[in-house]
C-alpha cells in the first residue's frame, strides 16, 4: 500500500491519504476520538467519529496504547490549531501491532531512567528534533568542504600509535600485537593532503577520558580538514567561515526543530563574520582584569570557557597557546618559540571548545626532537617522518567535534543527547 509522509500533507489538502506510523497520544470525548500519530517526519492529529467508521474499528482505537503501530487513512484539511497545521478526518484505522504498556509516559522522567531507555527515548519530539539538527549539521559539513574542492578521505579506526596523548587511548588486541582506537585522523590526513592538496576525514573518534562533564563523550564524531601549503591564518580563516556556514544552514533549514527545543535563536542569529581573535597571552591578561583566577601557562578549562562565554557573544578564536600544553606535532611560532601556531574556537553561551587545530611542524629535525621529548615510540612514526623527508611543505588543519557543535546549536544542557547512543564513563548500555 502506498502512503504519504506527514511532512508532505501540505500537498494533499482536500485529498484522502494514508499515513503509516505510531500512536503518539490520544484523547476521547464520547463519540469522537483524537489520535495523534507520528511517522518520523512529523505528528498529525486524526479525528475519528463513530459515524465515519465501523463499531469494530472505533472500539479497537479505544484500546490503542501509546506507540502502537497503525496505518490511518483520512481526508486532509488545514487547521492552524493542529500540530503542523493540518488534520485528518479519519475513515479507517488499521492496527499493525498493539504495543505493550510503554515505559516512557508523556510526563517527566529522571535522566538516569531515560538513558537506560535511550532506544525508546529517541522517539520523543525533542530527541527527534536534536537528531534532525545533527543530520543538518552533518549535511552542512559535507556541503561546505565538497563545494570548496576538498576530497573526503577515510582514515583508519585502528592505529598503531597515539595522536593526542597516550593517557586517553583505548587499547585493543590486534592478533599477536596491540593497536588503539583512533583519537584523530589528523596524522593520516597530513599524508593524504600531500597527495590531494585539500582533504577532510569524517568519522568516529575515541578518547578514554575519565571525565563526567557535560561536554565529554568517550566516542564522538569529528570532521578534520587538512590543507597543504596552509599557515595558521589560513586555518583560522577557514575555521570561522566553516562555523558561520553551519550556523546559517541550521537556522535556515531547521526552524521547526529549534522551536520544538525551545531554543532562543537570537544569540545564533546575531553571530557575524569575522569572529573576534585573541592570543593566549592577551586572554590571560583579560582574565586578570576580570579577576578570574587563572594561572598563565595552563591550558583553558571549563571555568575559563564559561567566563569566555559570558564575556563574548561571538565564537572566540584563541591562538598561540604555550607549546607545553599542545601536542607534539604543533609548529612553534618563529617569532616566539615558546608558543605554538595553534587555534581553539570557543563557542559562546558556555558551550566551550568546538574546534582545535593549527599549523603542523614541517621540519624533520624538529619533529624528531618533539617525538623524543614526548617519549613517543619512534618506530611507529617513521611513516609520519617520511612526510617531512619527501617534499615537506607548510600545512595545517583542525578538528570540529560534531556533538559539541550540536549541543550549542540546540541549546541542550548535556552532550549525551546529541548522539543517538552516547558512550560515556561507565555508560555503554544500550
Amino acid at each position: 500500500m502506498s502512503h504519504t509522509y506527514i511532512s508532505d500533507l501540505k500537498n494533499y489538502v482536500g485529498q484522502p491519504v494514508t499515513i503509516k506510523g505510531w500512536l503518539y497520544n490520544k484523547r476521547s470525548s464520547g463519540k469522537i476520538q483524537f489520535l495523534q500519530v507520528r511517522d518520523g517526519t512529523g505528528i498529525v492529529q486524526g479525528v475519528l467519529a463513530t459515524n465515519d467508521v465501523s463499531p469494530e474499528i472505533f472500539q479497537m482505537c479505544d484500546r490503542l496504547s501509546q506507540e502502537s503501530s497503525v496505518i490511518i487513512t483520512g481526508l486532509v484539511r488545514e487547521d492552524q490549531r493542529a500540530p503542523g497545521g493540518y488534520e485528518l478526518t479519519l475513515t479507517n484505522v488499521q492496527l499493525v501491532h498493539l504495543a505493550e504498556p510503554y515505559p516512557i509516559a508523556l510526563k517527566e522522567h529522571g535522566i538516569g531512567f531515560l538513558m537506560e531507555q535511550r532506544h525508546l527515548w529517541l522517539r520523543s519530539r525533542k530527541q527527534v528534533a536534536v537528531l534532525k539538527i545533527r543530520a543538518e549539521v552533518i549535511k552542512a559539513i559535507r556541503n561546505f568542504f565538497d563545494s570548496r574542492g576538498f576530497v573526503l578521505v577515510d582514515t583508519p579506526i585502528l592505529t598503531p600509535a597515539a595522536c593526542e596523548g597516550t593517557t586517553t587511548l583505548f587499547e585493543v588486541g590486534y592478533f599477536d600485537d596491540k593497536a588503539y582506537l583512533t583519537q584523530s585522523g589528523q596524522l593520516y590526513n597530513e599524508a593524504t593532503a600531500m597527495a590531494l592538496g585539500k582533504v577532510y576525514c569524517f568519522g568516529p573518534t575515541f578518547r578514554a577520558e575519565k571525565s563526567k562533564t557535560r561536554k565529554h563523550l568517550t566516542e564522538f564524531w569529528m570532521v578534520e580538514p587538512e590543507i597543504a601549503y596552509a599557515e595558521l591564518d589560513d586555518v583560522m580563516n577557514l575555521a570561522e567561515e566553516f562555523v558561520y556556514t553551519i550556523i546559517r544552514q541550521v537556522l535556515e533549514n531547521r526552524p521547526e526543530e529549534l522551536k520544538i527545543l525551545e531554543r532562543d535563536t537570537k544569540p545564533l542569529e546575531k553571530i557575524k563574520l569575522p569572529f573576534p581573535r585573541l592570543s593566549y597571552h592577551e586572554l590571560a591578561k583579560l582574565f586578570k582584569e576580570w579577576q578570574h583566577n587563572f594561572a598563565d601557562g595552563n591550558d583553558l578549562g571549563a571555568p575559563e570557557e564559561t567566563v569566555i562565554g559570558e564575556k563574548f557573544d561571538q565564537p572566540l578564536l584563541v591562538h598561540r597557546f604555550p607549546m607545553k600544553v599542545k601536542a607534539f606535532y604543533m609548529k612553534a611560532d618563529p617569532a616566539n618559540p615558546e608558543v605554538a601556531l595553534c587555534v581553539d574556537v570557543i563557542a559562546p553561551e558556555g558551550y566551550g571548545e568546538i574546534i582545535g587545530g593549527g599549523q603542523r611542524e614541517d621540519d624533520l629535525k624538529r619533529l624528531e626532537e618533539k617525538i623524543k621529548e614526548h617519549k613517543l615510540p619512534r618506530a611507529a612514526f617513521e611513516w609520519y617522518l617520511d612526510l617531512r623527508r619527501y617534499g615537506s611543505v607548510p600545512h595545517g588543519g583542525f578538528g570540529l567535534g560534531v556533538e559539541r557543535t550540536v549541543a550549542w546549536l540546540c541549546g541542550t544542557e548535556h552532550i549525551r543527547e546529541c548522539i543517538p547512543f552516547p558512550r560515556m564513563l561507565y555508560k555503554i548500555y544500550p
